[in-house]
């Protein structure tokens, strides 16, 4: 059996608060809103990106077809007015002046069907520009929401932190000097029973596992020494006996 002055199983109470303090803050660290606020945003902006490539190579396919469009009506429009000018030379044969007439009503119907086409692709690609230029903003928008909603996560952060470090330097001071197999024994408890390796044992029941030691149990820990360190039945920990209060008539 393990023994240790009364008053270190006493200041092991104190000990245990500030451990369970600790994994209060270590919790709520990993359980911020602000991260949830992060992560939903960096959801909308992997949404947003996933939509801007689509769009954007959607826009430059639609400029290179527009460039290919304008390039043909271009080149029409070349070849229709060098054969204006040479109509208006006076310098071909009647044959040839009939043949370039009916060229040129060709190249203007062929010029017709391909400003049809250019301005067709031009309003599509003004419409993709526009929601370009919409999906941009957005994206703008998430991108400084994240900043802000970062900066409130790493103050919320900033904040535990500097409590935690606290609570530590309080934990430090709290186990300096207490009986170092008493520790040992409690860190080892505390390790197997997700952090608490120490609870009060009040009127019966002991505080780490919220049930109540049946008599035999309770008469058994009474006939101990005050300075052996006894241990939950139920739940294994160490039980640190609180004095009951006598009710004086």
């Amino acid at each position: 059996m393990t023994k240790a002055p009364v008053e270190d199983q006493r200041r092991l109470l104190d000990v245990q608060a500030l451990d369970t303090r600790l994994q209060q803050l270590a919790h709520r660290r990993k359980n911020l809103p602000e991260q949830a606020r992060v992560a939903e945003i960096d959801s909308q902006l992997a949404d947003l990106n996933t939509a801007l490539v689509a769009s954007r190579t959607a826009a430059n396919d639609l400029r290179r077809e527009l460039a290919k469009a304008e390039t043909d009506v271009e080149q029409v429009r070349t070849r229709a007015a060098h054969d204006q000018t040479r109509l208006d030379s006076g310098a071909v044969s009647a044959k040839d002046a009939q043949a370039l007439v009916s060229e040129l009503e060709s190249l203007g119907r062929r010029q017709g069907l391909l400003e049809e086409v250019e301005l067709e692709v031009m309003e599509r690609l003004e419409a993709h520009e526009d929601t370009l230029a919409k999906l941009d903003e957005a994206n703008q928008k998430s991108l400084d929401a994240r900043a802000a909603a970062v900066a409130e996560l790493d103050a919320a952060y900033a904040e535990i932190d500097a409590e935690a470090a606290g609570v530590a330097t309080q934990r430090a001071t709290a186990v300096t000097g207490l009986d170092a197999a008493l520790v040992a024994l409690y860190e080892k408890v505390r390790a197997h029973l997700g952090g608490q390796g120490a609870a009060a044992l009040r009127a019966g029941r002991c505080d780490g596992c919220r049930l109540d030691l049946d008599q035999t149990a309770i008469e058994a820990i009474r006939a101990q020494p005050a300075d052996e360190v006894v241990r939950c039945e139920d739940c294994g920990r160490i039980l640190v006996r609180i004095p009951e209060k006598r009710v004086t008539e």
